[in-house]
């Protein structure tokens, strides 16, 4: 197994990553997040700065994958910044939450509207799994619900090294990991799930010992390795 990171743009007012992640596996590739849609993240009134090559796409490309030969996209939801460039991937299928989709499409997360189009796609364009879901042997999805109804993050555990988890927006930086004492944020949807899910995840990293990658740290991410360097297992 091998991990890369991808930084795929910028959150404009706060400077944070917006994050995704690469996993090279016995099995095949499986991507995590597709960032912000690479057609908007040039715009001076755009949340999200996405430089030329930052985008997902492109980061795949550098590395030799194909986006149109992918066939394993795992979405930790539809954001804009995790669910933009879906159309990337005509051959995948789309591990999702069947709480997230459901959610999404009742229109009860009205952020998600504005990019209904890029995510809305047709029930067989999903693989719909309620709860923790183990996708290949070392990648478990993990339910973790709050910041949007059907948030999910991935455990990893690479063979002979520590097992990493990718919290991703359900503790989106390492000042986040008290479940009781931590920020909740303007686009949390659900504060007691939010709180719920950091105890639930950082409980299992300490049951792990695995290491946390937070979703838009960006102080843990200007001293991680980045793809092109895979992240040291």
């Amino acid at each position: 197994m091998k991990l890369y990171l991808f930084k795929a743009g910028t959150v404009r007012a706060t400077g944070a990553p917006v994050p995704a992640y690469l996993v090279r596996h016995d099995d095949g590739d499986v991507l995590i997040d597709t960032g912000y849609p690479r057609t908007r993240g040039t715009g001076p009134d755009e949340p999200v700065i996405v430089e030329p090559g930052e985008d997902v796409p492109t980061r795949l490309e550098r590395l030799g994958v194909d986006p149109g030969e992918l066939t394993d996209v795992v979405l930790s939801h539809f954001d804009p910044d995790h669910a933009g460039n879906l159309d990337a991937f005509p051959r995948a299928r789309f591990w999702v939450q069947s709480a997230q989709l459901a959610a999404a499409r009742s229109g009860s997360v009205p952020r998600l509207e504005r990019f209904r189009a890029l995510w809305d796609l047709p029930d067989d364009r999903f693989r719909q799994v309620t709860g923790d879901h183990e996708l290949l042997p070392g990648i478990e999805l993990v339910e973790s619900g709050g910041h949007v109804p059907g948030h999910q993050s991935v455990l990893l555990r690479p063979p002979g090294a520590a097992p990493i988890l990718l919290a991703i927006d359900a503790i989106p930086t390492a000042a986040d990991l008290d479940a009781e004492q931590r920020r909740i944020y303007p686009l949390d949807h659900d504060e007691p799930g939010v709180r719920d899910s950091t105890r639930k995840l950082v409980d299992l990293a300490t049951r792990e010992n695995a290491r946390i990658v937070h979703g838009h740290d960006a102080a843990q991410w200007a001293g991680l390795p980045l793809a092109p360097d895979p992240y040291p297992l």
